[in-house]
């Protein structure tokens, strides 16, 4: 049974026809670029990642957070432990629901965001330039639809509503 994709001039050897596979080994290329940029704020891409979505739900609970980051919660406490030791974010009880706990930005970690941010834009900015903007604006589509509730609920099927 064949597993790769013979290679295009140009492409990476050994891309899988499995579309999870490729979609990873893509993901950890892009990851590897983002995180040699961001090398000197002392984050990685994950956890600029993790900053910009708390930054933009406010005060999100561990359960929004890992909703909205496509995470399950156990990723999602071992992203945050980094950025919670080195006081970035401060994990609280959350007021109206005490089995509940909110990420909330703290003071350090809006700061280093901001450095970070602008590293971020360094990083969007080269991959642009060496892929194509329209193509990258491309790839942020097809991943959107990927990542897609309604990709999820086709997939399962009546699975994911029961």
């Amino acid at each position: 049974m064949k597993t790769k994709a013979p290679a295009k001039k140009g492409q990476a050897s050994g891309l899988s026809l499995c579309n999870g596979a490729a979609l990873r080994k893509a993901a950890r290329r892009l990851s590897q670029l983002y995180d040699d940029v961001l090398a000197p704020c002392g984050l990685r891409l994950s956890q600029h990642s993790a900053l910009v979505h708390i930054e933009r739900a406010g005060a999100p609970t561990m359960s929004e957070l890992a909703k909205d980051m496509v995470l399950d919660r156990s990723a999602l406490s071992h992203n945050l432990g980094p950025l919670e030791r080195d006081g970035f974010v401060e994990v609280t009880v959350d007021e109206a629901d005490r089995r509940s706990r909110r990420i909330v930005l703290t003071a350090a970690g809006r700061k280093k965001l901001v450095e970070s941010k602008a590293l971020w834009a360094q990083a969007q900015q080269r991959f642009e330039g060496a892929y194509g903007a329209r193509k990258a604006e491309r790839l942020r589509e097809l991943l959107a639809d990927i990542c897609s509730d309604e990709l999820h609920d086709a997939f399962f099927g009546e699975r994911a509503a029961g």
